[in-house]
């Protein structure tokens, strides 16, 4: 398989996006890109400050922006927020112009790697484990809808996850 001009990565939060789609741009010599970070970058401020500001709405509006921008970029590699395929527009944008992998591990993994993560807005009130679950209900159908595959991402480690795709693509690592 040629490889994707683009590689876009979603999935909730904590199955590795971030760590996996820096392993994955440095083995594939791609770009890498973090949308959470660049939404960060451009506003100055961290993302459960906006959500304290401008609510999710706020953040979400900004998101699009941002994904909407990132995805019109050759050669890289995506990370994308957990809810960012809530948005139809975001959804069209991911799907028409990269490969889209679901990254996917369990609430239960989520939870542990999260547990310490205070930068969770949506995790902020209530019980951390029942809210994931809540969130993977809402969401997976919409992740596996928009996903070209799916990796899992449960107990393994980030090369190992980083060699299976490299491995469903029929590509090499560089």
């Amino acid at each position: 398989m040629k490889r994707p001009n683009n590689i876009f990565l979603i999935g909730p939060m904590g199955t590795g996006k971030t760590t996996i789609g820096r392993h994955l741009a440095s083995a594939l010599g791609m770009e890498f890109e973090d949308s959470d970070a660049e939404i960060q970058r451009r506003t100055g401020v961290d993302i459960p400050l906006i959500f304290e500001l401008e609510g999710e709405a706020g953040f979400r509006t900004r998101e699009r922006k941002v994904i909407e921008q990132l995805t019109a970029r050759e050669d890289l590699v995506l990370a994308t927020g957990g809810g960012a395929v809530l948005d139809p527009d975001n959804r069209r944008h991911l799907t028409g112009r990269g490969l889209v992998i679901y990254l996917h591990c369990s609430p239960e993994q989520q939870y542990q790697r999260t547990a310490r993560d205070r930068n969770r807005p949506l995790l902020h009130d209530g019980d951390r484990r029942v809210r994931l679950q809540e969130l993977m209900e809402q969401r997976d159908p919409l992740y596996r809808q928009t996903a070209d595959f799916t990796v899992s991402t449960e107990r393994r480690n980030a090369s190992a996850v980083v060699r299976d795709i490299t491995r469903k693509l029929g590509l090499a690592p560089r």
